[in-house]
């Protein structure tokens, strides 16, 4: 009952949700990945989701994830920390770290570090961006002692898990129509993964557990079928229709079982949710 690289597909499943750029549009200079301003996010803020797996009909709460926003100088240091619980370990005992330093600028990321302790698996990886060569090098290994190093190429505007988003929660969603398309490409493991999400438009009173009903714009990306996902169209993605763009609510089938992912706390939003926990 394994959930391989669990802490790695929520952040799929949220960053997904946060693509603004639409193929149809001729105009892209409001949906630049280049070059994006922070109008949604402050330093303080926290996110933290719990995590249900469902095997033979039974929903197990297997860990959660907990997102922060720090600050300091000309970058923000954006980490996600994804940890089984304690009742859970004797199954499959997870504790990753994922830490991405992003430029103020146009968030861009400047370096990203990750810690992975998945079972038996140990993964160490620290990616530096060089992006005016369009190049990342990346010294990887099984811990921060035994790094081999490897320049990777990067596509136009590559962002990492994390940068992607925050940068992609400072779109407004509004304008676009149902149906829209929206593209994104995002280094992960020295690969350049192109993800394509379809906005289905507003869910006005979708139902939330510990949130009631609220309302929401609805997400289905198209992922990449392998050892983690059984197909590319199973998930589905509800954030909050707000100034803040907060995933609420995540469901996906796995190649074995099925996910969800549910907001739990919250706090140091820059503004005032329209949604509230019970």
């Amino acid at each position: 009952m394994q959930l391989a690289k669990w802490h790695i597909l929520v952040l799929f499943l949220i960053l997904t949700s946060f693509q603004g750029r639409d193929r149809s549009l001729t105009d892209f200079s409001e949906l630049n990945p280049c070059s994006t301003e922070n109008n949604v996010f402050v330093e303080g803020e926290k996110m933290v989701y719990k995590i249900y797996y469902n095997w033979n009909f039974i929903w197990i709460a297997a860990g959660e994830v907990t997102f922060q926003v720090k600050e300091k100088d000309h970058q923000y240091h954006l980490s996600a920390m994804g940890r089984t619980f304690d009742s859970y370990d004797w199954i499959f005992k997870v504790r990753d770290y994922y830490d991405s330093y992003v430029a103020k600028a146009d968030l861009r990321p400047l370096r990203t570090i990750r810690k992975v302790h998945e079972g038996n698996y140990r993964l160490y990886d620290d990616v530096t961006y060089i992006h005016d060569q369009s190049m990342a090098v990346s010294r990887k290994g099984k811990s921060e002692d035994d790094l081999e190093e490897a320049q990777v190429s990067l596509e136009s505007c590559t962002h990492d898990l994390l940068s992607s988003v925050y940068m992609m929660r400072n779109i407004d969603f509004q304008s676009l129509p149902e149906g829209t398309v929206l593209p994104l490409n995002v280094y992960l493991d020295r690969e350049i993964y192109d993800i394509d999400v379809v906005y289905e438009g507003i869910d006005p009173e979708k139902k939330v557990k510990g949130l009631g009903k609220c309302n929401t714009m609805l997400f289905k990306p198209r992922l990449i079928v392998g050892n983690i996902f059984k197909d590319n169209e199973g998930m589905s993605v509800w954030v909050s229709n707000d100034e803040n763009r907060i995933p609420l609510l995540i469901e996906s089938p796995i190649s074995v079982g099925s996910v969800k992912v549910v907001l739990k706390e919250y706090k140091g939003l820059k503004y005032e949710a329209d949604f509230d926990l019970k």
